[in-house]
C-alpha cells in the first residue's frame, strides 16, 4: 500500500510539473500576433518576420536623439542580409516631439536620414491609449519575459527569432553600440 501511494504521489507530481511546465509556455506569447499598419496605412504582419532578430523602436523627429535615425539606418544597412530587421513606430507621448503626420514623419525621416527599415504608422507607447503592440512590449504578462517602461523616444526592444522579448535598451544607448550589435552577432 505504501508504495502505490507513493508512486500516485510521483506521478500526480511529474505530471502537475508537465502542466504547469506547457502552461508557462503557452503564457509566453510572441510579436507574431500583431498586425500593425505602416506609414503608408497598409497591413505590416510581424509573422512574416519569423526567424529574424528584430529590434523595434519608438521614434520622434523633434528629438535630442532624432539623430539616432542615421545609427539605426546603418545599423539596417550592416546587418539586414543577415535576419534582421529594424522597426521603427513614431510616438507623440513624450513633450510632443513627433507632432507631425505619418506623410510628414516619412518625408522627414527619407529626406533626412535616408531611412529604408519599415516604419510604420505612428501610435502611443505609454499611457491610457498605449498601443497593444507596446502592451505586448511592457508587459510580462503578455509577453513572458520582463516588465519595462518606454521612459522616452528612441527605446529600443530587442526581439529574438522566435518572436519573444529579449532585450530593452534606453534611449542613451545607441542602436549601432556593442550592446546590440554583439546581440545581433550572437
Amino acid at each position: 500500500m505504501k508504495y502505490s501511494s507513493l508512486l500516485f504521489i510521483v506521478s500526480f507530481f511529474l505530471i502537475s510539473t508537465n502542466n504547469f511546465a506547457q502552461q508557462k509556455t503557452m503564457d509566453k506569447q510572441s510579436i507574431y500576433q500583431f498586425t500593425v499598419k505602416d506609414i503608408e496605412g497598409n497591413d505590416f504582419n510581424f509573422a512574416d518576420l519569423k526567424g529574424k532578430k528584430i529590434l523595434v523602436v519608438n521614434t520622434a523627429s523633434e528629438c535630442g536623439y532624432t539623430g539616432q535615425y542615421e545609427n539605426l539606418e546603418k545599423l539596417y544597412q550592416d546587418y539586414k542580409d543577415q535576419d534582421f530587421v529594424i522597426v521603427g513606430f513614431p510616438a507623440n507621448n513624450f513633450g510632443g516631439q513627433e507632432p507631425g503626420s505619418n506623410k510628414t514623419i516619412a518625408s522627414f525621416c527619407k529626406a533626412n536620414y535616408g531611412v529604408s527599415f519599415p516604419m510604420m504608422s505612428k501610435i502611443s507607447v505609454k499611457g491610457d491609449d498605449e498601443h497593444p503592440l507596446y502592451q505586448f512590449l511592457t508587459q510580462k504578462s503578455k509577453n513572458g519575459e520582463m516588465d519595462s517602461e518606454v521612459k522616452w523616444n528612441f527605446q529600443k526592444y530587442l526581439i529574438d527569432e522566435e518572436g519573444h522579448v529579449s532585450g530593452v535598451y534606453e534611449s542613451k544607448v545607441l542602436p549601432d553600440g556593442p550592446e546590440i550589435t554583439s546581440w545581433i552577432e550572437e
